[in-house]
């Protein structure tokens, strides 16, 4: 179907990848798993949400059971131009590359090199004596002694006290602005970003709760200190090269710059979309974020995924044990840190946290966030990008989108900034609409 310019392809339609491997079953396969007629229904209430002018455009991926049963592009990775999305389309997938950094850690993990219970200063002597603030929301100069250092735990679940400026709120919200900058452009290099954060004081004691942070991006850095490279040629040589993942990178170069989607934003002083995407950089930038750096493809993702889905293994490559698996997929949240909304929302209602995913513990309580089966796991990106694995059904679903998010200081109690009503339904529609074909849930 082509339609003012988007492109979907449905159920058992899949890339030239897929076609090569499977030939003429791929259009036969699937049908009997799912709902043939609500799973058609996707890609057109997606293109919707295109049409209204509410975002840009959709990569989206159903895979299952070994083999993607539904591709949908539709819209344009660049609306100006008129090009139109594609599966090979590249996207900032922002905070999707934290489960990334998080397997290369505890592959150094079933190494020997590190321990969850280790202090980060063995690797990390900037972060010796931390100060605690006496008030999250106060002065950021009345601090007391942290009460132990922060571990390799700690920053794997964000119980390390660190913070981001746009998750947080009040004097320390600016102070994070203002010593780091932005969260994810940075032109600081790893030790002199790593200096600066150990200097802010930590909101709370190593530990006590979850608070969303940079510590992904100083566990990437702590891995590539241990391995003595930089982040970027650790994950290519333990992660990216192995899976055959061609197009995932902290930069995209020249010759894939055209498959490049543009980020935009809805601006509401003329409630249209306009672009905000980042400057192009003419080399791989010194500052390569893991919690947050990456651009991606969907089929990339989709090897990244499946190789969660296979306990930390993809066709005969052994990333990590699968008991090793099974640690990073339990919720290590305590009941009383689950209770602690989430950006201002009741976040964990039916799910945890573990070592660099959330994970589905009661998919009825979780209904209201999404759609998923209890041990379904993964985590979103700051664009709009959302990945889940859900080992119940076997299954992989993958959202592309380039939607801006505010992240400036104190932007976490404005979630959907950015979006008007059409974008922030678009990614529930998808996943209900995928779950109700399988016959969990309805419409």
């Amino acid at each position: 179907m082509q339609r003012n310019g988007c492109k979907t392809t449905g159920v058992g339609s899949v890339g030239q990848r897929e076609l090569a491997m499977s030939g003429d079953k791929a259009n036969t396969r699937s049908s009997a798993d799912f709902d043939r007629a609500v799973l058609d229904r996707i890609p057109a209430a997606l293109q919707g949400v295109v049409e209204a002018g509410d975002l840009s455009g959709f990569v989206t991926m159903i895979w299952r059971k070994g083999e993607v049963v539904q591709l949908n592009t539709l819209g344009y990775r660049n609306v100006a131009a008129k090009v139109p999305m594609e599966r090979d389309t590249l996207f900032r997938i922002a905070s999707m590359t934290k489960p990334v950094t998080s397997i290369a850690t505890l592959m150094l993990m079933e190494e020997g090199k590190l321990r969850l219970d280790d202090p980060i200063t063995k690797w990390l002597p900037e972060f010796a004596g931390m100060k605690v603030m006496k008030d999250a929301v106060g002065a950021v100069d009345e601090v007391y002694d942290s009460p132990r250092d922060i571990t390799v735990e700690d920053l794997m679940t964000h119980r390390s006290g660190l913070a981001y400026g746009f998750t947080s709120v009040g004097p320390i919200a600016h102070a994070y602005e203002k010593t780091l900058g932005s969260p994810l452009v940075n032109p600081l290099d790893p030790d002199t970003w790593i200096q600066r954060l150990s200097e802010l004081p930590l909101l709370y004691p190593p530990g006590e709760r979850f608070h969303y942070s940079h510590a992904t991006d100083l566990l990437g850095f702590m891995i590539a200190r241990i391995e003595g490279k930089p982040l970027a040629d650790l994950l290519q040589d333990r992660i990216f090269g192995p899976l055959g993942m061609v197009d995932t990178d902290f930069w995209c170069p020249p010759e894939k710059r055209s498959r490049m989607a543009s980020l935009y934003k809805i601006d509401p002083q003329i409630d249209a979309m306009v672009d905000v995407s980042f400057p192009q950089e003419d080399q791989r930038p010194t500052f390569t974020g893991g919690g947050g750096g990456l651009i991606s493809t969907a089929d990339d993702y989709l090897a990244f995924a499946r190789m969660m889905v296979g306990r930390g293994e993809l066709d005969g490559v052994q990333l990590i044990r699968p008991e090793t698996f099974d640690l990073m997929v339990a919720n290590r949240l305590t009941p009383a840190q689950r209770e602690i909304p989430f950006m201002g929302i009741p976040f964990w209602m039916g799910q945890g946290f573990g070592l660099g995913v959330s994970v589905i513990t009661d998919a009825e309580k979780q209904a209201w966030m999404g759609a998923g089966s209890n041990g379904s796991f993964g985590w979103p990106g700051a664009f709009g990008t959302w990945w889940q694995a859900d080992p119940e059904e076997d299954m992989v679903m993958i959202y592309l989108i380039q939607n801006s998010m505010d992240l400036s200081p104190e932007a976490a109690s404005q979630l959907a900034t950015g979006q008007r009503m059409g974008g922030r339904a678009a990614l529930p529609i998808f996943q209900k609409m995928t779950y109700a074909a399988l016959g969990k849930g309805s419409l």
